[in-house]
């Protein structure tokens, strides 16, 4: 994905991996719902299933789980909570289809890859190519070929989400 000036936007960092049926309510625990500061819901990402997460995780860090990804609730704060974490991408077999709509919506990329997400270990470094699909398992030497956004989906992204997108755009017609 390349933004305004033309720089390719790629993610690369340390791999934090997860079983099945992660869902919201792990991601980011309910009792934390009574705030949509995403610095503050950020604090409290993944601390239900991964206590140390907030402790390890560095800016650009990539998650990567196996099937459903996401489940339970529609909120909306579990993609903002690990985008505030610094989670520069989520790589998943599958994805609940809300998390995947509300990720995309937040500017939070995420790519389908059951490959990888079987493959990938944690604490493994990854590379993401965003344009082409392309992960790269640097540790391991080994590429999978995830699906590639399409080219209004990497516009909502590095736009960092749908209201941000919808404003530029409308911006520009002016």
């Amino acid at each position: 994905m390349k933004t305004e000036t033309g720089r390719n936007m790629n993610a690369k960092g340390t791999v934090f991996k997860y079983g099945d049926n992660v869902d919201t309510d792990v991601i980011i625990p309910a009792r934390y719902l009574n705030t949509s500061d995403p610095a503050e819901l950020a604090v409290h990402c993944m601390e239900d299933i991964d206590g140390d997460f907030m402790k390890k995780v560095q800016k650009g860090d990539i998650i990567v789980a196996e099937k459903n990804f996401g489940c339970g609730s529609s909120r909306e704060h579990a993609p903002i909570a690990i985008k505030a974490a610094g989670v520069s991408c989520v790589i998943a077999e599958t994805f609940a289809r809300i998390f995947y709509r509300n990720a995309i919506n937040i500017g939070l990329p995420i790519i389908e890859c059951p490959e990888a997400a079987k493959g990938i270990d944690a604490g493994d470094e990854v590379e993401v190519d965003f344009d082409s699909g392309i992960i790269t398992d640097v540790t391991k030497g080994t590429q999978y070929k995830g699906q590639a956004f399409p080219e209004f989906m990497q516009k909502i992204i590095a736009s960092e989400g749908l209201i941000n997108y919808i404003n530029a755009s409308a911006r520009k017609s002016l």
